[in-house]
């Protein structure tokens, strides 16, 4: 029989019990990510995750993020990731370039270690629209990437391949049975 998981099986306080997470912050357009790195931190914390088990990593801005969320996740130091920025659009092409590269980046980090990389980089048309993702009128969305980052250290862990079988038995001659 199939196993499923079911994160409405997981109990929150007991949710993270165990798990490490790293924040990676772009501090370029700091008003904003500040307000998600304490909207992640809440998440994390009301799950029961203890400040020990937190690493916050600021890069200067959201173009950095996905190598310094590479290396955090290639040293074994987090569970999961948690990648924060704000990319503004401006008058240029310049928005188009850094958030698609930035979203690129952040997923080739995960698909390349496994480690699961959560993205909240707000891409926005506004600072308004900014504003109210980072607690305004949407909620906070980095509370919510740190309740995916728990779902999907949870997840990633039940997900682990299995240890492989050995091929055979073997006989006191080294020989198989």
């Amino acid at each position: 029989m199939a196993k499923t998981y079911n994160p409405r099986n997981i109990r929150a306080a007991t949710a993270a019990e165990g798990l490490r997470f790293a924040l990676v912050v772009g501090r370029f357009n700091s008003f904003i990510t500040d307000r998600l790195l304490a909207g992640a931190l809440d998440a994390l914390e009301a799950a029961g995750v203890p400040a020990e088990n937190v690493e916050v990593v600021h890069v200067p801005g959201s173009f950095e993020i996905p190598l310094a969320a590479k290396k955090l996740a290639q040293g074994g130091r987090a569970d999961a990731i948690i990648a924060i920025g704000c990319i503004l659009r401006g008058e240029t092409a310049h928005f188009d370039y850094v958030a698609s590269e930035v979203a690129r980046g952040v997923q080739l980090a995960q698909l390349d270690t496994g480690v699961p990389v959560i993205f909240c980089v707000l891409t926005c048309d506004t600072l308004e629209q900014a504003i109210d993702r980072a607690g305004l009128k949407s909620g906070n969305k980095g509370y919510d990437a740190g309740t995916a980052a728990i779902e999907m250290a949870n997840l990633s862990k039940q997900l682990r391949p299995a240890a492989p079988a050995r091929a055979g038995k073997t006989n006191s001659r080294g020989k198989c049975r």
